[in-house]
């Protein structure tokens, strides 16, 4: 679903989906109230979601989106290279967050990454928005970690470095569905809901910090 206040963007946005042989647009929204009612009826796997629109911005509409039984994923896009924006997003449940000024390829890419269950920022905005984390840290990183085991705690560490699941288990030796099987339970016990949630909380709890290894 393609939910944009500005008609001409969205119709864009899906021209370029159905431009792709495995893609279809389902839905259109005007806003996030729009999004939430083609919700009731309709079964969609992403949503490319505005965050700047009214009567309901993108990321209220995704904070609802995530309390549906069995949610879409989120992909934010935004004019503005903001970083209270892309933490918004990120933290209202966003498993991407991408600008609409990124090429066709771009977009359809970090809809594929979004929809496989990986997560996705948009580079200009990565090292502004680790900043801000960091600056607003608890540096507690014992009450992230201490809720994990010895085993959870390593692979979260690798996680936090935003490596994939099989440089986690080349460094671990693991095979990558035991990493897999480990990354599902430390996002439960954490109560993430993707991996980007999970980078965000290793900043934000002092776990990591630019420029230095994983603490623990």
């Amino acid at each position: 679903m393609i939910v944009d206040d500005q008609e001409l963007l969205r119709n864009g946005l899906t021209m370029v989906v159905r431009s792709q042989p495995d893609m279809e647009v389902v839905a259109e929204a005007g806003d996030g109230l729009e999004a939430l009612k083609a919700l009731e009826s309709r079964r969609v796997d992403v949503v490319v979601m505005d965050i700047r629109m009214p009567r309901m911005d993108g990321v209220t509409a995704t904070r609802e989106i995530q309390r549906l039984d069995d949610p879409p994923k989120v992909l934010a896009l935004t004019t503005f290279d903001l970083d209270e924006h892309a933490l918004a997003a990120l933290r209202a449940g966003a498993s991407g967050f991408m600008l609409k000024d990124a090429s066709g390829e771009e977009i359809i890419a970090a809809i594929r990454h979004v929809h496989g269950g990986d997560s996705i920022i948009a580079p200009s905005t990565t090292r502004r928005l680790i900043g801000q984390l960091v600056a607003r840290a608890d540096s507690d990183p014992e009450a992230v970690l201490g809720m994990l085991t010895q085993r959870e705690r390593e692979v979260f560490l690798g996680l936090a470095r935003g490596a994939s699941n099989a440089e986690i288990g080349a460094d671990l030796f693991l095979s990558e569905t035991t990493v897999k099987t480990h990354v599902g339970r430390i996002l439960g016990k954490l109560g993430l809901r993707d991996r980007v949630q999970a980078v965000v909380l290793a900043y934000e709890s002092g776990v990591v910090t630019p420029g230095e290894q994983a603490t623990g």
